[in-house]
């Protein structure tokens, strides 16, 4: 299906920008099954970015070797352990971790639940982030949002997200509510 894009390009307002050593291609998903529950991964950290707990689309890094659709599909697996399928993209936004020199290259993509299986974290998932998945209605989710842009990782994510969960709800709201 096609649906509208929300294009952003958004500046790391948090961290002063001295350099950028990298560009990150990354795919995400706006997660849902067939009762309209949504699925994030929640973040707990102390890193680099500071101490926080927040949540955001699952998704990452796009491998040399893969296009879009095979990355949204294999981080879905990893980090909620779900088979989608994957309705259309619904945004890109592009943004800055000034902290870490990189600039995010983020491809939105709205997923409907298949399946449920097993996750397959990576080490760094489970011992540095602490990722968990999250189910939540959507409206849940934008205020559970609102409530966690506390700190300056969880404000960036916030301002990345936040147009995005609009719009999936704008399309939510029109072609998937009975």
């Amino acid at each position: 299906m096609e649906f509208e894009m929300v294009k952003l390009e958004l500046q790391d307002t948090e961290w002063e920008k001295t350099y950028i050593t990298h560009d990150r291609i990354i795919a995400r998903g706006i997660v849902f099954d067939e009762d309209l529950n949504f699925y994030f991964v929640r973040v707990k950290r102390d890193d680099e970015f500071g101490m926080a707990t927040y949540i955001e689309t699952s998704g990452g890094g796009v491998e040399s070797d893969e296009n879009l659709y095979d990355a949204i599909q294999r981080e879905l697996d990893e980090e909620l352990g779900v088979s989608v399928t994957v309705l259309g993209e619904i945004g890109f936004v592009s943004d800055y971790y000034n902290i870490i020199n990189r600039h995010n290259l983020n491809h939105y993509f709205l997923c409907k639940v298949k399946s449920f299986g097993n996750k397959h974290l990576t080490e760094d998932e489970i011992n540095k982030w602490h990722l968990s998945t999250v189910k939540l209605s959507l409206d849940e989710a934008i205020n559970t949002y609102k409530k966690n842009a506390t700190t300056k990782i969880a404000r960036l994510v916030y301002n990345r997200e936040m147009p995005i969960l609009l719009h999936a709800k704008e399309i939510i709201d029109k072609n998937y509510r009975g």
